[in-house]
């Protein structure tokens, strides 16, 4: 198995059969020898830079009804919320006090943010803050949404693919969302001229192998700026209430290749990483990742951000937030650093 990983860390590529082998036959020593070879990778590139963006969950009201997620519209038992312009422009301001020049508005789709409002918000946002980096995390669009969105400011979009094979999203979706649609909208997105982010959950439900192979083959088709990835991580109100967590290692597995398949992509240490495990996000940064999303939403509604149960950090305040993963990536040899922190991955 070690040749597979030398052949992805010197070509960038496998093929289907290798990548389904290598992660069906991942073991611990294999994956230390992994981590060891997407360390060397990142370093060359971000060295030991950490990038903060500061994420601000600005709605929990969502339109759609995906089976594992907390804030599914057949969800009644959550609290909603949305937050105004006034007051994610005060998240910015915190937030740029502290160092933050990325700031990540997500929400679920929630109609209510009409495209006008979105562009009005934007560019309120560029205006007061124009050394900062916009990013947008707000679902399924038009290519006329995301063209305006992009022309009234917008840097970024993440939009996680969750699952590149069209069964299996079915398997994790209601019928009107599928594979195709969502693959389409990194597409336009890419076309527009976005860094575009996306990636896929580790461990959902009737997951194999094969899935993560397509996964991969997927991201290296797409070649995005930013793969954000974490363990699936069942929510107490969802369908799949009773299913397993997606397991800690695997992901870091996973962020170990994606390291050494898109040496210069953007690959955070995800918050669900760190809810699975107390030390998941130095374990995250330990197997290749280089950004980090401290949470710059008030801390009255962060609870009721809930995609997952047991979400860390919703008590704390954003300063809290920014100085414990300053601490936490201290402690194991690395450095937040203050910037935009644009993708090398062009």
């Amino acid at each position: 198995m070690k040749e597979l990983i030398d052949k992805l860390r010197d070509t960038n590529e496998l093929s289907r059969g290798e990548w389904e082998c290598l992660i069906r036959g991942r073991t611990p020593k294999l994956a230390e020898y992994l981590f060891e070879e997407a360390r060397k990778v990142r370093h060359a590139h971000y060295g030991t830079d950490v990038y903060v963006r500061g994420l601000i969950e600005f709605t929990n009201y969502c339109r759609n009804d995906c089976f594992y997620c907390g804030i599914r519209k057949s969800n009644l038992e959550v609290r909603r919320y949305r937050l105004d312009k006034q007051e994610i422009l005060l998240c910015c301001e915190t937030g740029y006090e502290l160092g933050f020049r990325t700031f990540v508005l997500q929400g679920g789709e929630d109609g209510f943010y009409s495209d006008d409002k979105m562009v009005e918000m934007i560019g309120d946002i560029r205006d007061k803050f124009p050394d900062c980096a916009i990013t947008l995390s707000i679902g399924e669009k038009s290519y006329e949404a995301y063209q305006r969105f992009y022309d009234a400011g917008a840097d970024r979009y993440l939009l996680r693919h969750e699952t590149y094979d069209a069964e299996h999203y079915g398997k994790l979706h209601p019928p009107e969302l599928t594979a195709a649609r969502r693959q389409q909208c990194l597409w336009d997105l890419k076309k527009i001229g976005y860094q575009v982010g996306t990636g896929f959950m580790v461990g959902t439900p009737w997951q194999t192998e094969a899935n993560l192979a397509s996964d991969m083959l997927f991201l290296k088709e797409l070649n995005p700026q930013m793969v954000g990835i974490g363990p699936f991580i069942p929510h107490h109100e969802t369908p799949f209430a009773a299913y397993d967590a997606g397991s800690k290692e695997l992901t870091l597995f996973m962020l170990g290749l994606i390291r050494l398949m898109l040496p210069k992509v953007l690959l955070p240490a995800t918050t669900a990483l760190g809810t699975i495990d107390t030390q998941g996000r130095e374990a995250g940064i330990l197997a290749g990742a280089n950004v980090v999303m401290p949470n710059l939403s008030p801390t009255s509604v962060r609870k009721d951000y809930s995609l997952y149960d047991n979400k860390i950090c919703t008590g704390d305040e954003a300063a809290e937030c920014r100085m414990c993963l300053a601490n936490r990536m201290h402690s194991i040899g690395y450095e937040v650093v203050v910037n935009r922190g644009d993708s090398l991955n062009n």
